[in-house]
């Protein structure tokens, strides 16, 4: 199979799911039909335990392209939302006469200031290209001011009511649910929650009791007006919280994006949410992007590695895919390698809900233009206008005031597509307005279409974009050539 008269890079088995969907993106779809919502929020959380590896730069990369794609497909605002786990175990540490096993998390090691430094230092660069590259605006919360939040805890609270319920899914092997509170007065806690016990609940919130290593026992009460005590709950559960707190906001809706290997545990998580009664419309949606494999099968592990030693890398691993600092390039060349590779993985469900080996990744990723990408703002349009555009002859354009027309400015580059074709022009001004009347009281109607009047074109424009939309606000864009129009 060819695109454009060239080999298809990329050759995939066909699927179950990807037998279900013509493109990735339909896979929202049912949801966004029967919500309605006002937003898409993708969210993807990550721990705050080192530099990223590719598969964790994948998941994010997912998550900014599909937002991009579900804009232009639904005509919904859409953000990603970065969660920072910074309550990853910084040190653990056994009591020597009970073998009980203490962590330290990462917040509590390190403090607010310093986890505030890794994720810049790690990933707002990172993002801040992402954003651009996909015209995606994007949010970051680590965990620590998630669990403070009063939504999570009145959550938490409502699932404490039905523990008995569902510890056997959170916990399958032994139905203990890590619950911890870590030490107010040193910030550890047992890992294993073994000696952490709810001792009361009531309308009120909920008591805990729990044994430090250093100071004791000690008491804890969690309430939802209260950030503290501090509350760590194990994976699974904090997914489970996050994904039923998530689910009561009608108006956003929320898209899980996760690694392959996360379709296995979110099997339990299902099972917790249905012992729960959760309601079919407040299901979380999850989307399972490409897992990254080892040579061995296996997914590609930074913990392993470390655990083995630098001689233990596999072949075809490049050093950079373990630690994506070490990317020879600078920030944008990655951001522009990897939103490559991920928009080819997009171009059919059975090349995206699939895994891949390092080696083949490593091939596509050699596969791409070796022309530096041009870094422009994308957007669809209909023939007729690409054509006056395309001619000089329509000099603005008029799009609602969404979020991704925010990032716009005099100097940014704008590509328009239309039917295999586009046409790069350069931003002259950006004028925003409260409607489209306003927009016509300003701006010359010439510019916007020379071949319509007022009138016709306040009809045409109101059959694209509904009354929800126009309230958004109205951006004039004055655009001029760059380039001529070429194939895509």
């Amino acid at each position: 199979m060819s695109r454009n008269g060239k080999p298809a890079p990329l050759v995939s088995p066909n699927s179950i799911l990807a037998n279900a969907l013509l493109r990735s993106i339909d896979l929202l779809r049912p949801r966004v039909h029967a919500a309605r919502p006002k937003r898409i929020e993708f969210v993807v959380g990550t721990q705050i335990n080192g530099a990223p590896h590719l598969g964790t730069n994948l998941v994010q990369t997912a998550a900014f392209l599909l937002a991009k794609i579900a804009r232009r497909e639904f005509s919904i605002d859409t953000v990603v939302r970065f969660g920072a786990l910074d309550n990853a175990p910084y040190t653990v540490e056994l009591d020597p006469e009970t073998h009980h096993a203490y962590q330290q998390t990462y917040f509590h090691a390190l403090g607010k200031d310093r986890i505030s430094e890794l994720i810049e230092g790690y990933y707002q660069a990172f993002f801040r290209s992402l954003s651009e590259a996909t015209d995606t605006e994007y949010a970051v919360e680590t965990y620590t001011d998630q669990q403070a939040t009063p939504g999570f805890r009145a959550e938490f609270l409502r699932t404490l009511e039905r523990l008995e319920d569902i510890r056997w899914w959170m916990a399958p092997s032994h139905g203990v649910v890590h619950i911890r509170v870590p030490c107010p007065d040193c910030g550890w806690a047992e890992k294993r929650a073994d000696r952490t016990k709810l001792a009361h609940l009531d309308e009120d919130g909920a008591t805990f009791t729990a044994v430090c290593l250093d100071h004791g026992a000690y008491e804890v009460h969690i309430d939802p007006e209260d950030d503290a005590p501090y509350l760590d709950l194990a994976t699974l559960y904090r997914n489970l919280v996050k994904e039923r707190a998530f689910g009561r906001d009608t108006d956003v809706l929320h898209v899980m994006l996760k690694g392959g290997d996360w379709a296995f545990g979110c099997q339990l998580v299902d099972g917790a949410l249905g012992a729960l009664g959760t309601p079919a419309a407040q299901m979380p949606i999850r989307v399972f992007t490409p897992q990254v494999l080892a040579p061995t099968g296996a997914k590609l592990s930074k913990s392993l590695l470390r655990e083995q030693g630098r001689a233990a890398l596999p072949p075809d691993v490049e050093p950079w895919m373990l630690d994506t600092t070490a990317w020879p390039g600078s920030v944008d060349d990655y951001v522009d390698a990897l939103v490559w590779l991920v928009g080819e993985l997009l171009t059919d469900p059975k090349h995206f809900f699939r895994s891949f080996t390092v080696k083949e990744l490593g091939r596509l990723m050699t596969m791409r233009p070796t022309e530096p990408a041009v870094r422009a703002h994308e957007m669809g349009i209909y023939k007729r206008y690409f054509d006056l555009i395309a001619t000089g002859r329509k000099t603005t354009e008029i799009r609602v005031n969404d979020s991704s027309r925010r990032n716009i400015k005099p100097g940014s580059l704008i590509r328009f597509n239309c039917q295999g074709d586009n046409v790069l022009t350069r931003v002259t001004k950006v004028n925003r307005y409260t409607s489209f009347e306003e927009m016509f009281d300003h701006e010359p109607v010439a510019s916007v279409n020379p071949t319509a009047t007022r009138d016709d074109q306040l009809a045409n424009i109101r059959q694209i974009y509904p009354p929800e939309r126009e309230a958004l606000g109205v951006v004039a864009i004055g655009i001029e050539l760059v380039d001529p129009p070429r194939p895509a």
